[in-house]
């Protein structure tokens, strides 16, 4: 049966569990309803207000609590997609169950750290390599299905990462889903994630609970303090708002990756507490000049031109890792893939088709590709060439 356009722009998924319906749960059941609408999710929570609200708001079709019949019957009825959105915590009872009910369709994500998780797959389910992790790096001060919205991820960056032994069609058709639903797709390797995600994500959580901290302290008897707060210094300390038991089971199962970085910040800290003690004014504008260009070096929000779309066309031996090496080459250059494909020629070999948009640089990932081994053709591709053909 020829797919819709619906569900060719969501990677053909039509039963989906969302383990965990919080913020990002939730947020992507939405989202996925809002692209297909006749995708089937089942919403699965500890907490009967959320499911309730879940089919009110009709983000999900039918709701479980972890251990109703419900929840495997659905399993087992034909479910193509797992979306593990809960904490880490509590992820490997939710795996020994699935591994229980034999289940073999994908399963991916949303955890903010990766080594414990892949672990767990790793040693729990009989077909690991079904797993892919994924990060969504998006989320509210707002906390649960109160705070999720459809839109949570449009525009936001969504980490993946396959290894060797993912089939390439589980990435293309989570490529598809979570581009399908307005998020962009970075491939990353699992074992560079966590060092990663501390950097850009964790250790500025923890720095701008730290600049809160510094308020509060001296806000006693000072409103006029918190009044000028209110400014600038609420809008950059914003993520300081996120659940403190969410962030706590973050930071530990990061621990390393975060206190490493942590013990690095207070270096650049103290980098420049040391130039203003010395009076050494050139080394103090010398490191604000630095993280002023930087800064300004960051891409403005993501706007890129779809009437320069250039096809990339790849071809390969059909093997083991070849999509997750490429995908990452493509992602550590800057250059985002609109969409993947697969075309087979023989048993053996195959093109991998990549629709790029006019950011990153293609030098580069020719160069990369290159010297990985690969043979590569570029040509301009009109919009309205990029379809997906049912």
């Amino acid at each position: 049966m020829a797919q819709t356009i619906d569900q060719a722009k969501t990677g053909g998924f039509e039963r989906v569990a969302v383990i965990g319906f919080g913020l990002i749960g939730a947020s992507f059941a939405a989202a996925l309803r809002a692209a297909n609408p006749s995708a089937q999710v089942m919403a699965v929570d500890t907490d009967l207000a959320t499911r309730v609200e879940a089919v009110n708001r009709g983000w999900a079709t039918a709701t479980a609590a972890p251990d109703a019949a419900e929840f495997r019957a659905f399993i087992e009825d034909g479910c193509d997609l797992v979306v593990l959105a809960t904490p880490v915590s509590v992820v490997e009872g939710y795996l020994k169950d699935l591994a229980e009910w034999g289940y073999r369709g994908i399963i991916t994500d949303t955890a903010s750290t990766k080594g414990r998780i892949i672990e767990m797959a790793a040693h729990t389910l009989p077909y690991p390599q079904n797993f892919v992790p994924g990060h969504p790096m998006a989320g509210s001060e707002k906390n649960g299905i109160v705070g999720a919205r459809a839109d949570l991820f449009k525009g936001a960056y969504w980490i993946l990462c396959p290894d060797a032994d993912t089939p390439a069609e589980h990435f293309t058709r989570l490529h598809e889903l979570i581009t399908g639903i307005g998020a962009r797709v970075i491939s990353l390797p699992r074992e560079q994630h966590d060092a990663a995600v501390a950097v850009v994500s964790h250790v500025p959580h923890f720095t701008a609970s730290s600049l809160v901290q510094l308020a509060v302290r001296h806000a006693k008897g000072q409103d006029s303090l918190m009044r000028l707060a209110a400014g600038g210094f609420k809008d950059s300390t914003r993520i300081a708002a996120g659940s403190p038991e969410l962030w706590c089971g973050i930071a530990f199962d990061n621990k390393d990756a975060l206190l490493g970085g942590l013990r690095e910040m207070q270096g650049i800290i103290g980098q420049f507490a040391d130039a203003l003690e010395a009076g050494d004014r050139a080394t103090l504008t010398s490191l604000l000049a630095e993280a002023a260009d930087a800064r300004r070096a960051l891409p403005a929000a993501w706007l890129p031109c779809t009437e320069r779309l250039l096809e990339v066309r790849i071809p390969m031996e059909d093997r083991p890792g070849v999509v997750a090496e490429v995908t990452t080459i493509t992602s550590k250059v800057g250059c985002n893939i609109q969409s993947i494909e697969i075309d087979h020629v023989t048993e053996d070999s195959a093109v991998l088709s990549l629709v790029l948009t006019d950011e990153g640089d293609i030098g580069k990932l020719s160069a990369h590709l290159i010297n990985a081994g690969f043979s590569v053709s570029f040509s301009p591709l009109a919009p309205k060439e990029h379809t997906h053909v049912g």
